[in-house]
């Protein structure tokens, strides 16, 4: 069997979804705070969004959840990989200040604190399902920072191959019908390499999970937090140039395009169709108008698995890719929708970022929120109150040679090689004449640049001296 409908053990989903505190209520007494639904998906671009600005492939679903909500031009991830992006999202942390700051075997401390350990203290029933990817981490990470019920993968290589032998729920392993090719075993992380035998899609697997919690918790006596981190449109980094694993190509089958490029528009596709069972199970179970959903994605558009980023000009205007601190990197194609509380059609260019994620979700929920690096944006979201703005936003980045970037106002800055050259020279680009990233002004700006550096030096703690804020 190549396939499995998401829908089809929606039943049996729900039944394994039995939260710690979780107990059916005829009153349906969570009505008096929001649920929330946060959708990351994996490696995709500015531009891979028909409302983005997509012109080759076709989102209708996605669209539709921005038509009826508002999109978030200027919303930027916490960095542009996997691991520390998701680190500035749980702890509201910037690349400066966080504990995971590149890939690799770094993992949350003890003493962070993540938005679901805040919304957990605050009454919340709280979901993981999908990509951990905090590093390389134990099998129960989710679950000892905040997270009541854990579903899918734990390690980000794990989360390369959509078809592995196993998954995790709640700290165990899972089997499934998958099994993988001899030559991989012993050479890469556990659970990851290429399948020879493929059964059991795991992103088809964690919708299922999704839809099943949604209807578990229609009549609970809690609101939930629902993180669903999905591991497409990424490639299985393994399966070199035919990394884009999917069950079928679908309706791009017959275009003549590579295999790679009908793969990726294929998880394109699958997002978009996940996003539609998600309202609908919402509208179905009333849950709709209860519910902050929102959507965004962890960096920006990869280059792996044979996919090119130029074939469906997945950053769209702006310079750059995963690995980058350009806007290609890590500005994020982002939407929130939430009937009856945001307005439809909404377009905001507030500056926005991944730590702000934890105060925006606290203030949703009127909870105590740490000290973060964050401001929330709910006045975006729903138009009460003033907005406040950032001064600035950070970001470093330990591979390549290492590199630092501010953005103040209309200026990015832009360090290299910073490991060899911590002072190096600065590149300097008013991104709102020039987008995409192409004219360096710092000859004509040494006092912008003189403040970047100033603000590079003053963001950057080392990790080994840092006092967690609390």
């Amino acid at each position: 069997m190549q396939r499995r409908s998401f829908l089809r053990y929606a039943s049996a989903a729900a039944a394994a979804l039995i939260l710690p505190g979780t107990t059916k209520s005829a009153s349906a007494s969570a009505s008096a705070k929001t649920n929330i639904i946060y959708v990351l998906v994996d490696d995709m671009g500015y531009g891979d969004l028909s409302c983005f600005g997509q012109k080759k492939l076709k989102t209708p679903h996605l669209d539709a959840m921005a038509a009826s909500g508002i999109r978030l031009t200027n919303h930027y991830s916490g960095s542009t990989v996997c691991a520390p992006s998701r680190c500035v999202l749980m702890t509201g942390l910037h690349t400066g200040h966080c504990t995971v700051r590149s890939n690799g075997n770094v993992r949350l401390a003890p003493d962070d604190i993540t938005v679901a350990t805040v919304l957990k203290q605050a009454g919340y029933a709280t979901a993981c399902i999908g990509k951990w990817g905090v590093g390389r981490p134990g099998l129960t990470d989710p679950n000892i920072h905040g997270f009541d019920y854990f579903y899918g993968y734990i390690c980000m290589n794990h989360a390369h191959n959509c078809y592995p032998e196993f998954v995790i729920r709640n700290g165990k392993k899972v089997p499934l019908g998958n099994v993988v090719q001899a030559k991989w075993k012993g050479r890469v992380p556990d659970g990851a390499g290429v399948a020879e035998k493929k059964v059991d899609f795991v992103p088809h697997l964690c919708q299922e999970e999704v839809l099943g919690f949604i209807e578990k918790n229609k009549s609970a006596d809690k609101p939930f937090f629902l993180y669903y981190a999905l591991n497409i449109p990424h490639a299985n980094n393994e399966g070199g140039g035919k990394g884009m694993e999917v069950p079928s190509y679908g309706q791009y089958a017959k275009e003549d395009w590579p295999d790679a490029e009908k793969g990726f528009a294929a998880m394109i596709t699958y997002i978009d169709d996940y996003i539609k069972a998600i309202l609908d199970k919402l509208k179905a179970t009333g849950q709709d108008k209860n519910t902050l959903v929102m959507f965004t994605s962890d960096n920006g558009p990869h280059q792996e698995g044979g996919h090119r980023m130029e074939y469906f000009d997945s950053n769209g205007p702006l310079r750059g890719k995963k690995r980058d601190l350009y806007e290609g990197g890590v500005r994020v194609p982002t939407i929130a929708n939430w009937p009856g509380v945001i307005k439809p059609g909404q377009s905001s260019d507030h500056v926005s970022a991944f730590e702000d994620i934890m105060p925006t979700l606290a203030q949703l929920a009127s909870a105590k929120c740490p000290k973060t690096d964050g401001i929330s944006m709910l006045p975006t979201l729903t138009g009460k109150g003033a907005q406040k703005k950032h001064d600035h936003l950070f970001w470093e980045f330990y591979e390549g040679g290492g590199k630092k970037a501010v953005l103040k106002g209309k200026w990015k800055g832009i360090r290299l090689n910073t490991f060899r050259k911590p002072d190096g020279p600065i590149a300097l680009y008013d991104i709102t004449k020039d987008l995409s990233e192409q004219t360096n002004v710092a000859a004509d700006h040494p006092e912008v640049v003189a403040d970047i550096a100033r603000i590079m030096k003053a963001e950057h703690v080392d990790r080994k001296k840092t006092k967690k804020k609390k």
